[in-house]
């Protein structure tokens, strides 16, 4: 029998077995999905959450007038997040950590380039092909902001090597790649008070979550917490 092709139904078009496991690039209509081991990560569809996310992080910033604060996006997703930090002056260096070079691939000369070739092609853009985990473990660069959109979030994570961010030496990493007075915003699928709590325990100040209404369902969330 054969099965209908509706709007509805989702085209594979790339699919890729990498270390960390199969990605693969879905159009459904217009709008692009991401899978990650059988997972729905992300689509297209929205962005308000990815969007909120850097600018909830610059809002609790709070920079004095012309300041640049360099930005780290860990996570490219679709594009999104740093579509959004580049159509924005007031950010200075803005880098960005994707471990996956399929993501990278289809932001560079595939599909997803209609959301980011615009913010790649910025100056101030940086690409940081590597796993966040040991970048932020590794490196002695400094950030005014980090805006993390990893897995599903702190509680629900497809890939066991993504709970490393969300556990206490992960967010001392991301503490230690803050300067003082600088701002972790972590996108979540759900709120998570047990998050919270870990924040507090790895010394960030200023704890709280925000809410991103979404069509139907529990709402995202970005946490928001400050270096002392």
């Amino acid at each position: 029998m054969t099965v209908p092709v509706t709007p509805d139904t989702p085209e594979t078009l790339d699919r890729r077995e990498g270390p960390y496991g199969e990605v693969v690039l879905r159009r459904r209509g217009t709008t692009y999905e991401i899978i990650a081991n059988g997972c729905f990560l992300m689509d297209t569809s929205d962005g308000r959450s990815e969007r909120l996310l850097v600018d909830a992080a610059h809002l609790a910033l709070d920079p004095p007038p012309g300041a640049r604060p360099h930005l780290l996006i860990g996570g490219l997703g679709v594009g999104f997040s740093l579509a959004h930090a580049a159509a924005q002056p007031h950010w200075g260096r803005i880098a960005v950590v994707e471990r996956e070079a399929a993501v990278l691939d289809w932001h560079r000369s595939g599909p997803l380039a209609e959301v980011s070739a615009a913010a790649l092609a910025d100056p101030r853009t940086e690409v940081l092909r590597t796993d966040l985990v040991a970048y932020l473990a590794g490196s002695a660069d400094r950030y005014d902001a980090l805006c993390l959109d990893i897995d599903n979030g702190p509680d629900w994570t497809v890939d066991e090597d993504n709970r490393g961010l969300y556990s206490p030496a992960g967010l001392a990493a991301c503490r230690d790649r803050l300067r003082p007075g600088g701002v972790l915003a972590v996108w979540s699928a759900q709120p998570s008070a047990a998050f919270e709590a870990a924040l507090r325990g790895a010394g960030f100040e200023g704890v709280r979550t925000q809410e991103v209404p979404v069509a139907r369902g529990v709402p995202d969330v970005v946490h928001l917490a400050r270096r002392p």
